[in-house]
């Protein structure tokens, strides 16, 4: 059983006073908890929380009634051998089927492919998105170096070392091999368009302007089933953990009571890591 980590989905509303079962779960618990809910504002923060203090009390109790806990509260917070040990004993998560398999591999073949690489030298020129004096003194200067590098490619590494504000300048601008999602977003869809070889001109970051070599590309490639058997399986596993998870927990909140907040549909989807 993976470790588990209890973190509920977002909804409304501050919620009202609640209880599990003969358990009151206590404002000040649910004010602690919030720490660990980021979430767009105190409202859906505290929610979050107080979702999460609910799962944890209906495992503890249904633990406590299997004697897997003490009856006065083990953490569960603290004891993850006792929530995999309940879990272990009453979930029931049926095995993903051959057929299954490939099936799920055909229908989501993107998501088991090999993306296409990008091996990328850059010269970062530092400019701050609401500082236009510094934005315009950098792209001129990105396009001086683009020229330059045109008539001089070899001048590259002493241009990054000497110009560059990124941590790569050490290593001549090389950033190595990045795939889609590896660098800040507009530069990632930027970088992809590109053939191979100088750009001609500086590309725009949140960062400032960036002088770009694509040095070399290797192109995506959809990995057949034999390849990535295990991880179609083990994806397909971790689906059926959930959706038994979050059935499980709406049985719990059913047979103990729950007051004060419902645990929605997607209640157990994030309990597993």
């Amino acid at each position: 059983m993976q470790k588990i980590d209890i973190e509920m989905i977002p909804g409304g509303a501050s919620p009202p006073p609640i209880r599990v079962g003969e358990a009151t779960i206590a404002e000040a618990d649910i004010a602690q908890e919030m720490q660990y809910h980021p979430a767009d504002s105190a409202g859906t923060a505290q929610l979050k929380a107080a979702r999460a203090l609910v799962v944890r009390e209906l495992l503890r109790q249904r633990a406590a009634a299997l004697g897997l806990a003490d009856a006065d509260g083990a953490d569960l917070d603290e004891d993850d051998a006792i929530i995999a040990a309940l879990l272990e004993q009453e979930l029931e998560v049926p095995e993903p089927s051959e057929e299954d398999c490939r099936r799920f591999h055909a229908t989501h073949a993107e998501r088991f492919s090999e993306p296409t690489r990008l091996q990328v030298r850059h010269i970062l020129l530092a400019a701050a998105p609401d500082d236009a004096e510094a934005r315009d003194a950098g792209y001129r200067l990105g396009e001086k170096l683009v020229k330059e590098l045109g008539e001089h490619p070899e001048r590259f590494t002493e241009f990054a070392q000497r110009h560059s504000a990124c941590p790569s300048k050490e290593e001549g601008g090389e950033l190595g091999w990045l795939a889609p999602g590896q660098t800040v977003a507009e530069l990632d869809d930027a970088l992809h368009r590109l053939p191979e070889g100088l750009h001609d001109r500086p590309l725009a970051s949140r960062y400032g302007w960036h002088v770009v070599s694509i040095d070399a590309r290797q192109e995506g490639r959809e990995r057949p089933y034999e390849e990535v058997a295990e991880h179609v399986r083990h994806s397909l596993r971790e689906q059926s953990t959930r959706r038994a998870l979050r059935h499980y927990l709406m049985a719990l909140q059913a047979e103990i009571g729950v007051e004060g907040v419902s645990l929605d549909d997607e209640s157990g989807s994030a309990l597993m890591q």
